[in-house]
């Protein structure tokens, strides 16, 4: 499953070569995408693109763990984490299925 990771220059490109937009314009779409994505999750605000999924921000609660190499007890501080849920018809097209379980 070694596929090819997809970058933001990559995402650029594809606006330019796909809307018609400068490179620069193009750039500048993706960044502001990105930017507002990232803005809103800070704020702890969900985040849902439809038929893609949704990014979410859970807090975790303060807990003990355990430093694999001496086995000593060490308390994780609580934080945020940000889970990604994809959407039925994300999952769907991954599978190469419809959203109504045939194939494509």
């Amino acid at each position: 499953m070694a596929g090819k990771t997809v970058t933001r220059a990559d995402l650029c490109e594809a606006v330019y070569q796909k809307v018609g937009l400068s490179r620069t314009e193009s750039a500048q779409l993706v960044e502001l995408v990105l930017k507002e994505i990232t803005d809103c999750l800070a704020d702890g605000e969900t985040v849902k693109l439809s038929s893609f999924g949704s990014f979410v921000v859970r807090s975790k609660g303060e807990r003990v763990g355990r430093n694999p190499k001496t086995g000593q007890e060490v308390p994780i501080a609580p934080r945020r984490v940000m889970v990604f849920k994809p959407s039925n018809i994300l999952k769907a097209k991954i599978n190469g299925q419809s959203v109504d379980g045939v194939r494509d």
